[in-house]
């Protein structure tokens, strides 16, 4: 978020900087998941999770990938902006993935009166 903050006011190599340190954070969240995954494989939601970190890896090396050759100009790459609004988007889903179930959890328990 921060990334596409700095893209937005110029600073390109600093969303740059920033997408390039986030990726062993999301490499290590998507190993996580997985694991957590095969250990318990009856919940589909972690497996679903564990996918989405994984896209959202392949899209921050691909954008740092395509912002590299051009971090010395300063310049955004439309294949760079384009990862990260896709990283972005990939972001948002994983966050009604994990809201859904609290949210049937509290749909079907109301509160006693």
């Amino acid at each position: 978020m921060v990334a596409a903050l700095a893209d937005a006011r110029g600073s390109h190599g600093l969303a740059f900087d920033l997408l390039l340190a986030a990726i062993p954070f999301a490499a290590v969240a998507a190993l996580i998941s997985f694991g957590t995954y095969l250990e318990d494989r009856t919940s589909s939601v972690m497996g679903l999770q564990a996918l989405l970190w994984t896209l959202a890896l392949a899209l921050l090396v691909l954008s740092c990938a395509a912002r590299s050759p051009a971090s010395s100009t300063d310049t955004l790459p439309p294949l760079g902006w384009s990862a990260l609004v896709g990283c972005l988007a990939i972001f948002a889903i994983k966050i009604v993935v994990a809201a859904v179930p609290q949210l049937r959890r509290i749909a079907y328990h109301p509160a006693k009166p």
